[in-house]
């Protein structure tokens, strides 16, 4: 009987003794940018510490507001347009705008447009008249991309006025047509 008591403590010795020897293992991030795993303190690599467990940080007023994906009104989508301005962000512009009946390549080069136009300053974004839009061909069924929304009647429109880069220094104007489809407000290029 003592010696199976023996046998047992040193199985159990023999199954603990790997565990406690490992030390931990410390995730970091490198001056490089890169990530670096080590049994030393990230602070003697002179490297910044990831903890994979810690709480997200608290969101801060410097922390751009999520995008809208769907506007429910105009001035809704108002913002949304300042706000892809405000990030400098093409993608963030394009995803609020209503792209039915253009062609792969078309949408590539109105994005790339974008782009450049979101090199300019935003001077100004105005909804002149009280802008109501017009309603789509139909709100109950999705969108049918061989249908057109409803054309807007004159007043219904996004007027963005950007710095001009032609060296005039006079500004830019761009006009977009507000559209309902599918319970969203969309732009729809006017110019």
């Amino acid at each position: 009987m003592h010696r199976l008591a023996a046998l047992l403590s040193l199985i159990l010795l023999a199954v603990t003794a790997p565990a406690a020897a490992q030390s931990p293992i410390h995730r970091c991030i490198g001056a490089n940018g890169g990530a670096v795993f080590t049994d030393q303190p990230c602070t003697a690599l002179q490297a910044t510490p990831v903890n994979p467990n810690a709480p997200s940080a608290p969101a801060t007023s410097l922390t751009a507001p999520s995008p809208v994906l769907c506007a429910a009104s105009p001035d809704e989508l108002r913002q949304s347009v300042i706000d892809a301005f405000a990030s400098r962000d093409a993608n963030r512009l394009a995803g609020l705008m209503l792209w039915n009946g253009y062609g792969r390549g078309a949408v590539i080069a109105d994005i790339r447009s974008l782009a450049e136009l979101m090199k300019q300053p935003l001077l100004d974004a105005d909804l002149p008249g009280g802008a109501t839009p017009a309603p789509a061909v139909s709100t109950d069924t999705p969108p049918v991309t061989d249908t057109a929304p409803a054309a807007p009647s004159p007043g219904e429109q996004l007027v963005l006025h950007v710095a001009g880069n032609d060296g005039s220094g006079a500004p830019r104007e761009l006009r977009f047509d507000l559209v309902r489809q599918a319970g969203c407000l969309w732009l729809r290029s006017a110019n």
